[in-house]
């Protein structure tokens, strides 16, 4: 462990082990939805609330679907941290229904996804910021384009905009990688040595924190298209952008009347792509746990998160905040 671990490791044991502050709060069920992003606001959450609220917190391992299921079955977990609206078809419903409120857009500026070039090649070709571009000049992205594994939602989406815009009719081969680990294996290869690259990717991920890319401008977002594109038999793919991930924190409505004040918390509690990227990355760099990573935000960023507070919270985290 590196030296900047070792001096936050004070910090790490009491997000591992909470503390006992005397407030009003509860105890609170919270998802650590299994990955990354997810995992490190859970953390810095988490954190918050049981040393700077009192909470007694209870986090919950899930995913998208079975969260909200549970939500609907349960009325538990009370809070849903990170919930991709564009992967939680029954979203719209439940918060028709009012049995979920929507916080906060916890990802800011939204979720991102696309076709990427590096930064470098953009540099050394700048023609290849459009498809048209990178159409015309196969040879210089390496006639190829990295595609999705096999099971993602994405490759589904890829393949018709593949076909859409004529890719392998253009000379670029469409190559499906076997996990999402060879997708982010090829992308650092690539930089090391400058070579070309081409393919899908989305943010916030640590692989966009380290490595500098430029999404290829495919054309305008079209929603009617967008969607034919996502099924398996569409029958008309056309280009279209991928729409910006609408990314949210939900509670359930009896946790917001329950525990308004950490309602209100949790309407702060927001981060950029550029910040999210960041500290992935660092985590990735670190082979750092959600935790580890949580302590790099909280004392990188001490000059947001306090904004977040109640008073008596910013009281209770004073020593941490002036460090």
């Amino acid at each position: 462990m590196n030296t900047k671990l070792l001096a936050a490791s004070g910090l790490t044991s009491m997000i591992l082990a909470g503390g006992a502050v005397a407030q009003d709060c509860g105890e609170v069920s919270i998802t650590e939805m299994n990955w990354a992003s997810s995992a490190v606001v859970t953390a810095i959450s988490d954190f918050l609330m049981t040393e700077g609220y009192g909470c007694t917190v209870n986090r919950v391992p899930s995913s998208t679907n079975p969260a909200l299921a549970s939500v609907a079955e349960t009325g538990e977990p009370d809070i849903l941290t990170e919930l991709w609206v564009n992967a939680a078809p029954v979203y719209d419903r439940m918060s028709a229904e009012g049995s979920l409120v929507t916080l906060t857009d916890v990802l800011s500026d939204g979720g991102v996804e696309g076709w990427w070039i590096p930064n470098y090649l953009l540099e050394e070709h700048p023609e290849l910021a459009s498809l048209e571009g990178v159409l015309a000049n196969p040879e210089l992205v390496g006639a190829r384009f990295h595609q999705c594994p096999d099971g993602w939602a994405c490759k589904t989406v890829n393949g018709n905009l593949a076909e859409a815009a004529g890719l392998e009719e253009n000379g670029i081969e469409v190559f499906v990688h076997g996990s999402g680990e060879t997708m982010a294996t090829s992308i650092a290869a690539a930089f090391e040595n400058e070579e070309p690259w081409f393919g899908y990717y989305w943010a916030p991920t640590s692989v966009l924190g380290q490595y500098p890319m430029t999404r290829v401008d495919i054309g305008p977002y079209d929603e009617e298209a967008h969607a034919c594109n996502g099924l398996e038999d569409c029958q008309d793919p056309q280009l279209s952008a991928y729409p910006q991930g609408k990314v949210v924190t939900v509670v359930t409505a009896d946790f917001e009347e329950r525990e308004p004040e950490i309602a209100d918390l949790m309407r702060n509690v927001q981060f950029t792509n550029e910040q999210m990227n960041e500290i992935l990355a660092w985590q990735e760099e670190n082979n750092a746990s959600a935790e580890e990573a949580a302590v790099h935000y909280l004392t990188t960023y001490s000059d947001v998160w306090p904004g977040w507070l109640s008073a008596d919270a910013r009281a209770n985290l004073a020593a941490l905040i002036d460090g």
